[in-house]
């Protein structure tokens, strides 16, 4: 295929579908050949939203191997809205070079209009034929540049820019990012738009050659629903938020002491959000930390008391979040998310849980029944009992008088006024009561 840009920056970029409406000599290379719509020929779209990541690799080169095999296939468009990708070196430079020694012609189009393509997904831009950006869409940021430099420069002088930045359509057509002249530059507002420069003719030269140009009718395709949930869980959000909870939820288990139910879907969690970890670039020691910081709030929590170790697992956590993944970002809403959530995980949640689960059950004053105490005043008929060291109001059983200091027995309790009687001689033993 062809190893650098050779065709147009769309801003798009696009020869207007009137171009191709006649047979004029002004609009196709071979004016004096018989020109014949070629219907039967196919342009295959794949979408491609999110990190390239290896599940999204996969397919496109499933796709593509397809598109091969279709002889009515001329173009192989890849439809991107992504801010990188998590593939290493060898896995990045294996998929650029599929791609860039394809026999078909690879287009990539960043679009509908709010779309990105940046990191791996622009550095692609040195192996596709076309590129075609909406407008209020951009292209760039690619940083440092992983595929062989021989390939060529993807935005030949303004490739050092785009390192760090990127460009609108309209600042890459200012910027002559297109090899050869732009004409009949006009804006894309759709995908559909962009397609109508995709017409096929079979062009029938003097010499019997053959040329086929881009044409419209299109096959589009994404992820299926198996590989799309593997791509999200790979997501560093999902992934993130995944294992965190999965392993709060297994901790949550550890201590409520159920029948296992909570601690079979933590263990999911956990698996899904490793799986995601695992396909990313991430910090092996920030996943230590994460993982150290659930085992410091394990400590606290079975005292159910926050203490030094609290501290120290909320600190962790926070450290571990921060920089959990090493050259992919994490939106700062889930980070803020998961440290406040770890906080009132470990200051409100489990002791609230802990000590309703585990909390002495409220006890009766039945066991009352049948001690022996103080008078502390004269009880004729209320008065003042001592029962192990603590002071009840208390009322003569049939009004039986009992002195100041006298021994009490307890034989009933009404609400909070404990029914007594002397010891010996009261008007009914206790000790005949059966």
């Amino acid at each position: 295929m062809l190893g650098a840009v050779s065709g147009l920056i769309l801003g798009a970029l696009a020869t207007p579908a009137a171009a191709h409406d006649d047979n004029s000599e002004a609009h196709h290379p071979c004016p004096d050949a018989d020109l014949i719509p070629a219907d039967d020929s196919t342009v295959r779209v794949v979408k491609v939203a999110g990190l390239i990541d290896p599940v999204v690799t996969d397919y496109v080169l499933d796709e593509l191997d397809a598109a091969e095999a279709d002889p009515n296939t001329f173009w192989f468009v890849l439809w991107v809205n992504s801010k990188g990708d998590t593939l290493d070196d060898d896995e990045f430079v294996a998929f650029a070079q599929r791609l860039r020694e394809s026999e078909l012609q690879v287009a990539l189009w960043v679009g509908q209009p709010g779309s990105t393509a940046q990191g791996g997904a622009a550095e692609l831009a040195t192996v596709v034929s076309l590129i075609g950006v909406t407008p209020n869409s951009t292209i760039g940021n690619t940083g440092p540049l992983r595929l062989p430099p021989e390939w060529g420069m993807p935005f030949h002088d303004a490739t050092d820019r785009l390192k760090t930045s990127t460009f609108t359509a309209e600042e890459a057509i200012e910027a002559q990012l297109s090899v050869g002249p732009v004409e009949n530059t006009i804006p894309i507002p759709s995908f559909e738009t962009y397609l109508a420069g995709f017409v096929v003719y079979r062009c029938f030269g003097e010499d019997g050659s053959v040329l086929t140009f881009p044409q419209t009718r299109t096959v589009i395709s994404g992820l299926p629903l198996t590989s799309q949930l593997f791509h999200t869980i790979s997501s560093p959000e999902v992934a993130y938020l995944f294992f965190v909870m999965g392993l709060g939820i297994m901790l949550f288990e550890l201590f409520v002491a159920g029948v296992g139910v909570a601690g079979i879907i933590g263990a999911v969690f956990v698996l899904l959000g490793s799986y995601g970890l695992a396909s990313l670039p991430t910090r092996w020691w920030a996943i230590a930390l994460l993982l150290l910081a659930f085992f410091f709030l394990a400590i606290d929590i079975q005292t159910n008391v926050p203490r030094a170790y609290t501290i120290l697992g909320v600190a962790a956590f926070a450290i571990g979040t921060l920089l959990l993944y090493d050259r992919v970002s994490m939106s700062w809403v889930t980070m803020v998310a998961g440290i406040i959530g770890i906080l009132l995980y470990a200051y409100t949640g489990m002791p609230s849980m802990v000590r309703t689960r585990f909390s002495t059950p409220t006890i009766g004053r039945k066991w009352m029944i049948g001690e022996i105490g103080e008078a502390l005043t004269d009880i004729s008929p209320e008065g003042t009992v001592q029962i192990r060291d603590a002071s009840w109001q208390a009322i003569t059983n049939r009004a039986t008088p009992v002195s100041k200091g006298g021994s009490v027995r307890v034989v009933g309790i009404d609400r909070l006024v404990l029914e007594i009687e002397p010891e010996e001689g009261g008007a009914k033993d206790y000790r005949e009561r059966k």
